[in-house]
């Protein structure tokens, strides 16, 4: 597995940079960086002015005396370092650099936080030999890391440490299991998985910017595919439903809707916090609410959503009491109802597994239960 690490290339391409000899270059530099800052944000145009001044610089690098009987290694690492200290300064101003994008990768997230609720490796026909946790987890850990680097080698070097796991696993599974390598078919399902699982942040963005920004010549081979199957794998997700996966429609759609509740709970308990009063949709606090404070009558008649209309300044000490104690009340329904839809979700994932078992313990195929069927 390969090394994210700090040092050379990229403080070899200081030191020489260091020198007085490289001015030209140095100014070349800083001059691109300071002139792209101060364009309006365009990625596809963007990632050609960027590629375009990669190549002149590769040029100059190569005819310039401080490379003159450099070896093409040596040269290779100085672009190498080029490259990193540009989108390092530019980062920020080519790094999810429009609200579309934002978007995306909102919505990405928000897709997959619900997924990883019940998903499991058989709804993506993953073979129970390729089911591995640790090297799945090993896998996870090195997506994870793409957001923490700011040059396009580094997040790619993410998704190949990501890639080599998933491939030795697949490799092993060869050897050990007598499994038979399926290739991309073996592949795809599980790097899909491992995606979903560690729900890498900003995963749109990083991607677009690797393919945008890291230098043509070094998206070939085994970069290349890698990054092309974590492309196809983001794709899927975004279009995942149930149709995507061994699942029945009707479980694939209250699984999700069982997942927006507990990921929905939370989020409006803090909107309004920040609006207003926790206690808005509370039932009636009884008599002991001052008359002062406006309330909405429910289609039974009675008082409800008290404290909906409060203003701050219209509490009384008095009322903390009574808000301590529906403060808790809410806490406990709220924990009871996460508790509920969990147990529910995994009821119907085990219901669903049982299904998908002959009476010795063994996973049916279903194109043979569908043939027992016609017979």
């Amino acid at each position: 597995m390969e090394t994210v690490t700090h040092s050379s290339p990229f403080d070899s391409f200081l030191d020489r940079m260091r020198n007085p000899a490289s001015l030209d270059l140095v100014r070349s530099i800083k001059s691109f960086i300071v002139s792209f800052s101060y364009t309006a944000s365009n990625p596809e145009t963007d990632g050609k002015r960027i590629q375009e001044f990669f190549q002149t610089m590769e040029d100059a690098i190569r005819d310039h005396p401080l490379w003159a009987s450099s070896s093409d290694d040596e040269t290779d690492n100085a672009l190498e370092g080029l490259e990193k200290y540009v989108m390092t300064k530019l980062h920020s101003r080519t790094f999810a650099s429009t609200p579309e994008d934002v978007k995306i990768d909102a919505e990405i997230s928000e897709k997959i936080s619900l997924l990883q609720t019940f998903l499991r490796p058989q709804h993506l026909d993953i073979p129970s030999a390729l089911q591995n946790e640790a090297a799945w987890l090993l896998a996870e850990k090195e997506l994870k890391k793409i957001n923490a680097f700011k040059a396009p080698r580094e997040k790619l070097l993410c998704i190949i440490n990501c890639s080599r796991v998933i491939n030795n696993l697949l490799l092993n599974a060869s050897i050990s299991e007598d499994h038979v390598p399926g290739g991309a078919d073996d592949f795809l399902p599980v790097l899909i998985y491992v995606t979903i699982k560690a729900n890498p942040p900003q995963l749109h963005s990083n991607l677009k910017f690797i393919q945008l920004y890291r230098r043509q010549s070094k998206l070939v081979s085994e970069a290349a595919y890698y990054l092309t199957n974590l492309v196809s794998a983001k794709s899927f997700i975004v279009d995942l439903n149930a149709k995507s996966l061994s699942i029945e429609e009707s479980e694939f759609m209250e699984s999700m809707e069982a997942a927006r509740l507990v990921n929905r709970v939370p989020q409006e308990t803090v909107t309004t916090i920040n609006k207003r009063s926790i206690f808005g949709k509370l039932m009636d606090p009884g008599p002991s609410t001052p008359v002062h404070l406006k309330t909405q009558t429910n289609v039974n008649g009675g008082s409800n959503y008290p404290y909906m209309e409060a203003e701050a300044g219209e509490l009384t000490v008095g009322d903390v009491e009574r808000l301590l104690s529906l403060y808790k009340d809410v806490v406990t329904k709220y924990t009871s109802l996460c508790n509920t839809v969990r147990h529910l979700s995994v009821s119907r994932t085990q219901r669903h597994d049982g299904l998908l078992r002959e009476p010795n313990g063994t996973h049916k195929d279903t194109c043979s239960k569908e043939t027992e069927k016609r017979s």
